[in-house]
């Protein structure tokens, strides 16, 4: 069943909303006890739980402080699934409702972990455990999405017109995939100072994606990959043959999908090749001070270096009332496509992940285009306004969009309307979903979402920290 399927059938149940005793009032607080109850969590942090307590001790809005509780430990309450193989920590993380690890959605829900790993070793394992799967999934099949824990199991997809193994999933290559898991891997390394995880497999790894980077340059020929799939979803599927569209080689690197899994209209998906630059100076650094391999850092950085340079010449577009902004795809022949998409990464989420400074003239152009009628997904409402995308239709605003709209803003005003409208469009449920309508929040997508919630946790932790005023 695909994500698709699951936003139809999926319940409540799923999310973890019911495994509490029917929504039972905490005792003193006037909301129901919806977390998953400690007996049936999958993973315990005392340093998450301690976060918790002090942010629900010292912020004002009760709602806010119990939303936070529910959300900032879904992952680990719900997701995780932790061992230990060979003598190295290995953990398989889920995305909610679909029984997969995703590259993108596993790395995304660790990621607000990470600042706690210092005060919590057992924390830090499970993260550990995280880059030692990835490099494994990598090496695997690193044009592939989503994996399983058994690397005999085969697909659903099974008949997708594409070199399918066991142990995957789903084989849509989207550039953000083998990005997430090099941001992971710095970040960790950054924050614990630990190498263990970086073994001479992970240099197989960050080799394996430097190598299909430059495949998907397309500089001679289309590459090895191709996708195809018997579906009424047109979005499921590539066009060209399952090679995608056309594209001019100028150093851009094709994406076939973008970060909901949906496949892309022009190839060079505009926000994918931002991090990729990103993401490819920050293995650079890891493999020069870490192995002392400078031929493979140099790789990095010169493909880094091509692309950021392509992007400046073939993605900077005059728009007729916002002057030079980012368009999200392009196929360097001079077509575009001006749309931002709830997903990360998307035209909005630049500065968050490092790509652009916040006050970029470029970006803050592009941030007023998409976040206005003239990006014809960003919703207006009767309930609430803000991003949506084409992945679950017209007038579905993304809860992730506004998350990363709260931690891209440098204005107090925006990130409390963020906030705001957070609160009042959970429907009830105390937990962040895919999306809901407009006009109507109890009209969601996707009741059990773990990066969603653990992204609103990290905006709701950032604001604690740096702007608790707005938390009153």
């Amino acid at each position: 069943m695909n994500r698709r399927a699951f936003i139809r059938n999926t319940v409540l149940t799923a999310s973890g909303l019911l495994l509490a005793p029917s929504f039972t009032r905490a005792a003193g607080a006037s909301f129901p006890v919806v977390r998953t109850p400690e007996a049936k969590r999958r993973f315990k942090s005392d340093a998450v739980e301690k976060t918790i307590a002090r942010v629900q001790a010292s912020i004002g809005n009760q709602e806010l402080a119990w939303m936070f509780g529910n959300c900032f430990p879904n992952t680990l309450d719900t997701t995780v699934d932790f061992s230990v193989i060979d003598g190295r920590p290995d953990t398989y993380v889920i995305t909610g409702d679909i029984n997969a690890m995703w590259l993108r959605d596993s790395s995304a829900q660790v990621w607000p972990y990470l600042p706690l790993m210092p005060q919590d070793p057992q924390l830090q394992q499970l993260i550990a455990g995280v880059i030692n799967r990835h490099t494994r999934c990598i090496l695997l099949d690193p044009y592939a999405n989503a994996f399983y824990k058994d690397p005999t199991k085969v697909s659903e997809w099974k008949s997708d017109l594409t070199d399918m193994k066991p142990g995957v999933h789903e084989r849509k290559w989207e550039v953000d995939s083998l990005c997430y898991p090099l941001r992971l891997a710095y970040g960790y390394w950054k924050i614990s100072n630990d190498t263990a995880p970086f073994d001479d497999a992970w240099c197989g790894a960050v080799v394996k994606i430097v190598q299909t980077f430059r495949e998907q340059q397309r500089k001679h020929g289309r590459g090895p990959y191709h996708f195809m799939r018997r579906t009424e979803t047109q979005t499921d599927t590539v066009p060209g043959r399952g090679y995608g569209n056309p594209a001019k080689p100028v150093g851009l690197i094709c994406s076939m999908f973008r970060p909901s899994d949906d496949a892309t209209v022009f190839p060079y998906l505009v926000p994918a090749n931002f991090f990729a630059v990103v993401s490819l100076r920050q293995a650079a650094e890891m493999l020069d001070q870490i192995h002392h391999d400078t031929v493979s850092a140099g790789d990095c950085r010169a493909l880094a270096d091509e692309v950021e340079q392509a992007l400046y010449q073939y993605a900077v577009i005059h728009h007729e009332e916002f002057g030079r902004v980012y368009p999200y795809e392009v196929d360097a022949f001079g077509d575009y496509y001006c749309i931002d998409d709830g997903n990360v990464p998307s035209l909005l989420s630049l500065p968050y992940l490092g790509a652009v400074k916040p006050g970029d003239k470029i970006y803050q152009n592009t941030r007023h285009l998409v976040l206005s009628p003239a990006n014809p997904y960003y919703c207006q409402g009767k309930a609430a306004n803000g991003p949506g995308g084409p992945h679950v239709g017209m007038d579905m605003i993304w809860p992730l969009g506004l998350i990363v709209q709260g931690l891209t803003s440098t204005s107090d005003q925006e990130i409390k309307e963020c906030l705001v409208t957070l609160q009042k469009t959970h429907a009830g449920t105390g937990f962040m979903h895919e999306a809901f309508n407009k006009d109507d929040p109890s009209h969601f997508t996707r009741p059990w979402f773990a990066w969603v919630n653990t992204i609103f946790g990290e905006l709701v932790l950032k604001t604690f920290n740096e702007r608790p005023e707005l938390l009153s």
